[in-house]
């Protein structure tokens, strides 16, 4: 196996994420099961101590008493999981865990005693109930959600809160509302002295706000506690050490990038210090102790890859590394939030990166509309993780990222205005990126492509056979391109499965081949159980007697990060074979 990520943990124990690739039969194993011998991973959580000499499968339910046969006690090996849910901060030994249950195929919540391996049973998983917040302080349960069905395919989620006089939880109606209305209600604290509940909710305005809710009243408070103009609250800030802890100590703004602002002034001031000594930089305090005399913070910007640091005692800043420790800002130029109108009236959102040193004197560039994936996503500003904004833009190219329709975390109307229409509006919003592109004086119109990967790769594919669209070729990245084989796989959350299933209609790529008429590049890993490669190849057979077309199956990459360096050459040096010789004669 292979160590992907590691955290500090608690009682001299840290947490490890291990996978290894495999490939064999992994079905049987309850909802999301696969049959056949699929090329996958199988991940794991370990816990180690400070010796990283003995790792221990982390939080693991033991199987060897079960009643089962051999293969299903195998598949439970390979395929069941534990995970982290809240890491107790005040607790010194104790942590919150969900454990597969390997006789009802639900997850457990559990109080885990990490030095005893003890556990106690918090909340028990199983049909359409599911935990909601956790008391920080001793892991009791305060809130909790169920769905009941409606009929006619609809459910409701209601959300129920614990009766502190009786223990019971209760429904409370205020906060409840039907799965189709995708209404947000996140209940993501506790006000210790009032019993009043943090809501971030869309329920009164098209942007996310900060409300308080008593459960006492049923009631939320006359005004938002926190609301932006513009764009939602993404999330509170609370702290965790015994000197702050469970207060607000700031919050963050979901605009261009996610912008923190701190209102307890010790915090604030450690804050405003820090950027200080990196002008231009995004700046973000990830932990620290109880006195501040040691605050481990995150540096990036779109020209900085993000590096770890450490101050000491409020004087001495130790940098502890770099994820790109080469990378150098003078290759990246300058990136920009803008907005343009589509077809229809309805402003779009974008990030436009561009090369370094380009001035419109110098005249149109060759340039690339790069949706992303999802559709239920979004961009933001800053260092990209996925490596593709500076690659290009260093050899050239103009990107633009449209938050076309259908994306999520800038409004309701954005994203509910995509809804069956993959294909249709949606790739309106990008063509009418690319037109947006020209009439700025930014983009040459015979030198445009679209690249995407995931949903973005059915974009790409969509352009493919799109009559009369702006681009001269695509590249389409571990693609959907055949709607009536999406299937279940594209989510592991059931209520996004339920709730985006219902919105994935629209034109169809494969039943529309015979349209194509630009190059396209297909590619797609051998290991991605997400969009499997069926997709990318069975369009590239549809369409390669009818322009230029390329298909490539990488080796052992998955769908999502991380991917192994070679992963990263071998596509990057794909697409930029295909922009230079294959986009159209002479290359875009």
């Amino acid at each position: 196996m292979k160590f992907i990520a590691a955290n500090a943990l608690k009682a001299d124990r840290i947490l490890v994420i291990a996978r290894q690739e495999w490939t064999g039969q992994l079905g049987g194993c309850g909802e999301g099961k696969r049959t056949g011998a699929t090329k996958t991973f199988v991940t794991k959580t370990y816990i180690t101590d400070t010796a990283h000499k003995n790792f221990d499968e982390a939080f693991a339910a033991k199987t060897s008493k079960l009643d089962m046969n051999e293969d299903l006690r195998r598949c439970l090996e390979l395929t069941s999981t534990a995970s982290l849910v809240n890491p107790l901060p005040l607790d010194p030994d104790n942590v919150i865990i969900s454990q597969f249950d390997a006789t009802s195929f639900n997850s457990n919540y559990l109080l885990y005693n990490l030095r005893t391996g003890e556990s106690k049973l918090l909340f028990k998983g199983g049909g359409r109930s599911s935990p909601g917040l956790f008391d920080p302080r001793n892991g009791e349960l305060l809130t909790r959600t169920q769905l009941e069905p409606l009929g006619g395919g609809e459910y409701e989620q209601q959300v129920l809160i614990r009766d502190p006089a009786t223990g019971e939880f209760v429904v409370h109606p205020e906060l409840t509302r039907k799965l189709s209305e995708r209404y947000t209600v996140d209940i993501v604290g506790r006000d210790e002295k009032s019993g009043k509940f943090y809501v971030l909710t869309d329920l009164f305005s098209d942007k996310v706000q900060a409300w308080m809710y008593d459960p006492s009243t049923h009631k939320f408070e006359d005004e938002p506690l926190l609301a932006h103009p513009k764009y939602s609250i993404a999330r509170l800030i609370f702290g965790w050490q015994p000197s702050n802890f469970g207060r607000i100590l700031g919050f963050v703004v979901d605009g261009p990038t996610q912008e923190v602002t701190y209102v307890d002034p010790h915090m604030q001031a450690l804050h405003i210090l820090l950027k200080k000594n990196f002008p231009g930089q995004e700046v973000t305090i990830t932990g620290y102790d109880d006195n501040l005399s040691r605050v481990l913070f995150t540096t990036s910007s779109h020209r900085n890859p993000p590096a770890y640091h450490v101050l000491v005692d409020r004087k001495q800043i130790v940098t502890l590394g770099s994820q790109r420790p080469d990378f150098k800002p003078e290759w990246v130029g300058e990136q920009r939030w803008v907005e343009y109108t589509a077809r229809d009236g309805l402003t779009i959102p974008a990030i436009l990166d561009l090369p370094a040193g380009w001035t419109p004197a110098q005249g149109p560039l060759p340039a690339i509309v790069l949706p992303h994936g999802g559709p239920w996503a979004r961009d933001y500003m800053g260092w990209d993780p996925v490596g593709w904004i500076p690659f290009l833009t260093s050899r050239g190219y103009a990107v633009l990222r449209p938050q076309y329709r259908g994306s999520t975390g800038l409004g309701r109307k954005l994203w509910l205005a995509g809804d069956a229409e993959w294909g249709q509006k949606m790739q309106d919003d990008l063509d009418d990126g690319a037109a947006w592109l020209v009439k700025q004086g930014i983009a040459d119109p015979k030198r445009e492509a679209i690249f995407g990967y995931s949903y973005g790769g059915f974009a790409a594919a969509a352009a493919v056979v799109r009559p009369n669209g702006p681009f001269q070729c695509a590249i389409a990245g571990a693609p959907v391109t055949d709607l009536a084989k999406l299937g279940w796989s594209w989510s592991e959350n059931r209520l996004q499965r339920i709730l985006q299933g219902r919105t994935v209609k629209g034109m169809d790529p494969m039943q529309n081949t015979d349209k194509a008429s630009i190059p396209v590049l297909l590619y797609v890993g051998d290991r991605d159980v997400r969009t499997p490669a069926f997709h990318a190849e069975g369009f590239y057979d549809a369409v390669k007697n009818k322009v230029p077309a390329k298909f490539a199956l990488i080796p052992d990459m998955p769908h999502s990060l991380p991917w192994y360096p070679r992963h990263q050459r071998q596509t990057l040096a794909l697409i930029e074979t295909f922009l230079r010789q294959d986009c159209k004669p002479g290359g875009l």
